[in-house]
């Protein structure tokens, strides 16, 4: 099958969204059937997917939950900013022993601003100090893996104004199809 006119981390263009932050139990999140949507649109597995609040299995499929999107953004340096304040308000577990539980933030960072502007998706998930696991994504739209869902706050149809780097939905009153000036 040839490559052209398929879309490509060397050729995606787009914008980004963010969901989360989920925090819970890993026994809730190893129960990997309620984050898997069903075969179709009226399927009840996926039905009961839509409404649930656990990361999906695949980070594409977030896009199905329009209502859940926390924010979108056309710049790169705006989604990796979202990332770190969601960092700062669930931080990752310290160990006892002094040693690195997790990669560092600065590396995280680096690894997302790598990333993103290729159409990958980016999830930061860990162990809180609580002993609950915090997870959240900021999702390419159109995603790579999944190039037949639309885009959930409809920012894919139409460009954004040049004043418009942000779709944050805390601004906008969770309204998706809302644009705010950032």
């Amino acid at each position: 099958m040839s490559s052209e006119g398929r879309l490509t981390s060397q050729n995606w263009a787009g914008h980004w969204h963010g969901f989360g932050p989920w925090v819970g139990s890993g026994d809730s999140y190893k129960q990997e059937g309620r984050r898997r949507p069903g075969d179709g649109p009226g399927d009840p597995q996926t039905r009961s997917f839509l409404g649930e609040k656990m990361p999906p299995m695949m980070t594409g499929h977030w896009l199905m939950r329009p209502h859940q999107v926390a924010a979108t953004w056309t710049r790169v340096e705006d989604a990796v900013a979202w990332l770190q304040a969601r960092y700062a308000d669930n931080p990752p577990m310290v160990r006892e022993d002094g040693k690195a539980a997790y990669c560092s933030l600065e590396w995280r960072v680096e690894c997302a601003l790598d990333a993103l502007p290729r159409g990958v998706d980016v999830t930061w998930g860990y162990w809180t100090q609580s002993r609950m696991l915090a997870s959240y994504s900021v999702v390419a739209c159109p995603n790579l893996f999944h190039q037949g869902l639309p885009c959930p706050t409809g920012a894919g149809q139409r460009p954004l104004p040049d004043n418009v780097t942000s779709l944050d939905s805390r601004r906008r009153g969770n309204v998706p199809s809302t644009l705010t000036p950032a």
